[in-house]
């Protein structure tokens, strides 16, 4: 599995970085640049994953990009012939979100020797997630007392999650710098959403 990820800050880098992952430059460059506008670039990440699926290698590109005002998610994909269509094709989509609607920013850092963790220390993983509330996940379980003999029902406790976007990074499939990049990215958006009023 091959992956990559780029950040900065400026409307040059960000196509430069577009261009760098080879995925189908010219089509993620125009949809995102759409989706962004004329609005300044306060950072951006562009993430390249290829998998293999049986008999087939599916490449698709992240690109996310936070502006003064705005969050916008970009996703291609490429398909392979089917159906619906004689010749393979690409989807490509953009979303963008307002910073006030982004609720939660969570960054995971899987980390290794923890006993021997010095401060500064890269993680060999991160996973970003952000949500903002298209998509939340239930988890739901039967709700139980104390009472070991009570056969009484008690309904159901669970939890909901918000599970917009999860992008993950690691030091082996993508290098130290991919990592350094997602966590400020990370970083920025935090800083960005820090005190909105929502």
């Amino acid at each position: 599995m091959g992956l990559m990820a780029k950040t900065g800050t400026t409307t040059q880098g960000l196509r430069a970085a577009i261009e760098r992952s080879g995925y189908y430059p010219a089509l993620v460059a125009e949809a995102v640049e759409a989706a962004v506008g004329g609005e300044p670039i306060r950072s951006y990440l562009v993430h390249q994953e290829t998998t293999f699926d049986q008999n087939e290698v599916r490449r698709h590109v992240t690109v996310l990009v936070l502006t003064d005002n705005r969050f916008i998610v970009s996703h291609t994909d490429e398909q392979a012939a089917d159906s619906t269509s004689p010749t393979p094709y690409a989807t490509t989509s953009t979303e963008s979100v307002k910073l006030g609607r982004i609720s939660s920013v969570v960054v995971s850092r899987v980390v290794a020797n923890p006993e021997s963790y010095a401060p500064g220390t890269l993680p060999r993983e991160v996973v970003l997630t952000i949500g903002w509330g298209a998509v939340s996940r239930i988890d739901l379980e039967p709700a139980a007392c104390g009472d070991p003999n009570c056969e009484a029902d008690h309904g159901y406790t669970g939890s909901s999650t918000a599970d917009d976007l999860s992008l993950r990074v690691s030091e082996a499939g993508d290098g130290p710098e991919t990592v350094r990049q997602a966590l400020a990215f990370a970083q920025a958006v935090s800083e960005a959403t820090a005190g909105l009023d929502r």
